[in-house]
């Protein structure tokens, strides 16, 4: 029985393509409101199989499984054919519809994840857990403005006045938005076991030693310095003009949080590795590559999986878990 196991969605009835589809890449990023997959199926009936006859215009949608587990539910949007008679589907899950829908959104006295579920509810996407943000922004007019611009706009700000990062996702079909830091996986990817290969880079072009939150007159509301690292690498100061419905607790917290991220250098690793398929965009997991004197927990900022045969692999781009190590 094969691993893999792909369903199309077209007019009203499900057809199962796992007999035609030669291979599948599932890929997501930050920034992005969707992931996306592509299929490569067999489009040719010489061999007694039925084309798949997919017209992307009629609305088709289709659900792709491994070992069981559905990885992705989405609508296909692109088709492309070629004289080799195969045929190349691109689809995206329903966080599209963040993206391609417009309207005018005025808030006031809402947290960024109840903007999160009535932007949802307005373009008729289903969500499923939506972990509280906390943080009550006080004024978001966007006018004429996607969904997903409006919901990255209050998840900034909420950074902004918490330090605290949550990421939107789709998954079984629901939009979900998770705090970050709550999304580390038990998986470890590791050097001699499942790891494939590796790239690794360290940098501090854009590392601050010292913060100040200034009001809208400029006068320094609060302020944080790293001295032992300034000694080291020299002065870089950074400005910020914080929410002015902060107390001094809050601006305290604050300043100190945003020093201890942005004073740490950036630490990027690129992978490849055995695919293990709930290791996403957003998602934590913990490497271990001895070469590098590496051990510890790096969030993945883009992904991608790649299933053929029995076999799936993923590559993946990292970045160092500033909120979890020390």
């Amino acid at each position: 029985m094969s691993r893999m196991r792909f369903l199309v969605i077209k007019g009203g009835a499900t057809w199962d393509m796992t007999n035609i589809t030669s291979k599948v890449k599932i890929s997501g990023r930050k920034g992005s409101s969707s992931r996306s997959l592509t299929a490569t199926l067999l489009d040719d009936d010489n061999y007694g199989r039925p084309r798949p006859e997919i017209d992307v215009g009629e609305g088709v949608h289709c659900i792709f499984y491994w070992d069981n587990a559905e990885l992705f539910r989405g609508i296909v949007e692109r088709q492309r054919t070629s004289q080799k008679k195969l045929l190349t589907i691109t689809a995206h899950d329903n966080g599209i519809y963040l993206s391609t829908n417009k309207d005018t959104f005025s808030y006031s006295g809402k947290t960024a994840s109840q903007i999160f579920s009535d932007v949802c509810g307005r373009f008729g996407i289903p969500t499923g857990a939506v972990d509280d943000t906390g943080y009550v922004i006080e004024e978001l007019p966007k006018p004429k403005t996607t969904g997903w611009d409006v919901i990255t706009d209050a998840l900034s700000l909420t950074y902004d006045a918490t330090g605290v990062r949550f990421w939107p996702m789709s998954w079984g079909g629901k939009m979900q938005l998770k705090r970050r830091k709550d999304t580390i996986l038990q998986w470890v990817i590791e050097a001699g076991a499942n790891l494939i290969s590796y790239d690794s880079e360290k940098n501090i072009e854009n590392v601050k030693t010292r913060i100040r939150l200034l009001s809208e007159e400029g006068t320094v509301l609060a302020e944080a310095a790293n001295a032992g690292l300034e000694g080291k690498i020299g002065m870089r100061q950074e400005v910020d003009e914080p929410d002015d419905t902060l107390s001094q607790a809050q601006l305290n917290a604050l300043v100190k949080s945003m020093l201890a991220e942005k004073s740490r250098p950036k630490e990027t690793l690129s992978v490849s590795a055995v695919g293990q398929a709930d290791v996403i965009s957003g998602i934590g997991v913990f490497i271990r590559i001895p070469h590098l004197n590496l051990s510890k927990t790096y969030y993945v900022e883009r992904d991608d999986h790649a299933f053929e045969g029995e076999y799936h692999s993923m590559s993946l781009s990292l970045v160092s878990a500033a909120d979890i190590d020390g």
